[in-house]
């Protein structure tokens, strides 16, 4: 993407009214929508998470499928999150928003108990030792998503990654956490929510063209 198509996109999220985009400052100081995004959306629907979601396909999906929910994309690059936003307004959506952050300051970002539900979709699986860290399921981050999530709250893992798949599966065993579902083939497998099976992201496809397997984990942290 050029430079100018990207400023052209950072210009125009500034014109959405569904797009936030705090400084770090602003969230580490005390977020004003922290514990408060009822009064973003003007309802007590029940909040739920797209984390890393690139151009947004999944949130603006869901949100579709479910207008009795309030659906909130989060990604640090706002030129990508652009697509989504824009359909979100051009399709009229009042419960999808999209907030440009870091997935690793969430709970700056969110309350206490404040999520009903999260999903991560084909995030970057880091397989290197090294990149442990950043990894979205890594023990860090799922207490992260504890806190901010309501009891019995539910976290959804869509991936490309074997690796990724079995890593967390191991890791919510090991754990103790309890695994809701677990398919490691969602296509050619039945039994998926229909949320896994009609939503496919741009990448998604190209990954359905190469003939890879889509896997998915829904579980719960205890």
């Amino acid at each position: 993407m050029g430079s100018k198509n990207k400023l052209k996109r950072f210009k125009e999220n500034e014109t959405f009214a569904n797009v936030v985009q705090p400084t770090r400052e602003d969230v580490m100081a005390g977020f004003k929508y922290k514990s408060n995004w009822a009064s973003f959306f003007g309802n007590d629907n029940p909040i739920v998470l797209e984390l890393g979601c690139g151009k947004g396909e999944y949130t603006v999906g869901l949100a579709q499928m479910n207008p009795n929910r309030n659906y909130i994309g989060i990604d640090i690059k706002g030129a990508r999150f652009w697509r989504g936003a824009k359909t979100a307004v051009e399709k009229e959506l009042d419960n999808v928003a999209f907030l440009r952050a870091q997935i690793e300051l969430v709970d700056h970002l969110f309350g206490e108990g404040e999520v009903s539900e999260i999903w991560i979709t084909f995030p970057d699986p880091q397989i290197k030792y090294k990149r442990t860290k950043h990894r979205m399921t890594n023990p860090v981050f799922l207490e992260r998503y504890k806190k901010i999530l309501k009891p019995n709250g539910i976290i959804n893992l869509k991936t490309d990654s074997e690796y990724m798949h079995g890593y967390t599966l191991g890791l919510l065993q090991g754990l103790g956490h309890e695994i809701l579902y677990a398919n490691h083939d969602v296509y050619k497998n039945e039994g998926s929510p229909s949320e896994v099976l009609e939503i496919q992201t741009f990448y998604e496809n190209q990954y359905l063209e190469k003939g890879k397997p889509i896997t998915y984990i829904q579980f719960r942290i205890n």
